[in-house]
């Protein structure tokens, strides 16, 4: 049984300051995103400042993608178990301590090492927010509306990364990157305790730990990562690759056996009976993996085969922050209302497929920044429409009490999927590099084209998973989103502003 909400909980329709508590969730959501994304146009710096290799420089992003994916499913327990206002703060806790200790990094290690650690507090923020967006909102257009919010955070972020990275570069250094990230993370973690409510006493959490499946969850989620983002350095045949990859996907079988068999397991597997949230979580892999290649294809292209600056690359992503921001909080929230999730999310994965290939496509030795234009646009609307839908699928009849643990499912197949989809498109991409990586410009550019359109490709087929979510109720389809949930949009905006 689910525990009952206070009269303050974050579920009560009596809370204060719902608009405010989701700007901070929102907020939170695009932190975390940005600090996945800024450190792509730094890399040359970051690259030539520490002495990384060409092939061991992706462990700048691998590193966090281990220290988040690999930690979710003990992170999202822990919010189910501890607490969601406990678990917030300290993870933006740890996370702000990292991004100072990456700052201050005199090695290619350490600055690995505090990006695992970054990875690790955003680990536990992450289900958190997401937990307390599901459990503050009633399902339905409110929820979808505050979830639009959140996800458009997250799409926002995501595409801020590169601009911002881009501008900290080249009039700070790599380092303020990392810094940066700081202040605002204290600043989230100061507003904590007056926006959300105080989570309920130990007393009162359900169940146990489950200790033993958290051990092997967690071992196996890193392993899996570590050989993924080791595959392009280290051969995807090598013990760093096929083995540490083969090893974690045994661990998990066996997490599944033990789970089975646990009488308060770290995950219940009839979550997965959950048609809404099995299938999102699948377009969510598929999505990220396009996603998430298509930052650095593109990243790589404007310094490697345009020649531009660090300010000028983080300048070319404006369009896309611009556009994502405006679908996330505009065109996908109206769609939900009208088409449903089914329609607006295999929509939203075509449109951003076709818009990642259409930026391949444009791609040449002699090219331009007004080549990538039509496809950075759909691009841009394609990504943000779907990351709303995708998150509203997977949140759908999910109980109450388990919602840090579907959450850090989500985002668990969220960074799985980016770590897949960066090590394949670095793979695709360097096939006409050679070992250095330093290929010939024309040579680089063909090798980013042709992954650029894997990416593409990935991200249509994929939309069709999407035919798997059941089909709206004709009733509501077409229906106008009610009043309160407009006014939940038009508060959050007004208050923290």
């Amino acid at each position: 049984m689910a525990v009952p909400p206070s009269p303050l909980s974050p579920s009560s329709p009596h809370s204060p300051r719902p608009g405010l508590r989701l700007a901070l969730l929102a907020f939170t959501q695009f932190l975390l995103a940005l600090d996945y994304n800024i450190v792509y146009v730094a890399l040359p710096g970051i690259s030539e400042g520490l002495g990384f290799t060409a092939q061991s420089l992706q462990w700048v992003v691998s590193g966090y993608a281990i220290g988040f994916g690999g930690f979710l499913l003990l992170g999202g327990r822990a919010v189910d178990r501890l607490g969601q206002r406990r678990m917030f703060m300290l993870g933006l806790a740890v996370f702000a301590a990292a991004c100072v200790l990456g700052g201050l990094a005199t090695g290619p290690w350490a600055l690995v090492a505090a990006r695992a650690a970054q990875g690790f507090g955003a680990a536990l923020v992450s289900p958190a927010t997401l937990s307390l967006v599901n459990t503050g909102f009633a399902e339905g257009p409110q929820r979808v509306r505050a979830l639009s919010v959140w996800a458009a955070g997250g799409s926002a972020g995501l595409a801020a990364g590169a601009l911002l990275g881009g501008v900290l570069t080249e009039y700070g250094g790599w380092r303020w990157v990392l810094f940066v990230m700081a202040p605002p993370a204290l600043l989230a973690l100061l507003a904590a305790p007056r926006l959300l409510d105080a989570d309920p006493g130990r007393a009162s959490a359900r169940g146990g730990f489950d200790l033993p499946g958290t051990a092997i969850a967690t071992s196996g989620s890193v392993l899996l990562v570590f050989g993924l983002v080791s595959g392009p350095e280290a051969g995807w045949l090598s013990w760093r690759g096929l083995g540490a990859s083969a090893i974690g996907l045994a661990l998990l079988a066996l997490f599944v056996l033990v789970e089975r068999r646990t009488r308060d397991p770290l995950v219940p597997l009839r979550l997965f009976a959950n048609r809404s949230l099995a299938t999102a979580l699948l377009v969510i892999l598929v999505f990220q993996s396009a996603l998430g290649g298509a930052y650095y294809i593109f990243t790589t292209y404007l310094q490697g085969g345009l020649h531009y600056d660090p300010l000028r690359a983080g300048l070319a992503f404006l369009p896309v922050t611009v556009l994502s921001l405006v679908a996330g909080l505009k065109i996908g929230p109206a769609l939900l209302g009208r088409w449903g999730i089914r329609r607006t999310l295999v929509t939203g994965m075509v449109l951003n497929g076709l818009g990642i290939a259409a930026l391949a496509a444009g791609m040449s030795a002699d090219g331009s920044f007004w080549a990538e234009l039509p496809g950075i646009v759909v691009w841009g609307i394609g990504g943000g429409m779907t990351f709303p839908a995708m998150f509203v699928a997977a949140s759908s009849g999910v109980d109450a009490a388990e919602a840090g643990i579907a959450s850090a499912l989500a985002t668990t197949s969220q960074q799985i999927g980016g770590a897949v989809g960066l090590a394949v498109l670095i793979a695709v991409a360097g096939l006409g590099t050679g070992a250095s990586g330093a290929a010939d410009p024309a040579d680089l550019v063909a090798g980013l084209r042709t992954a650029g359109l894997v990416a593409g490709a990935a991200a249509v087929a994929g939309a069709g998973l999407g035919l798997a979510l059941k089909r709206p109720d004709a009733r509501t389809v077409g229906e106008p989103v009610p009043a309160p949930a407009r006014e939940l949009v038009d508060q959050a905006t007004s208050e923290g502003s």
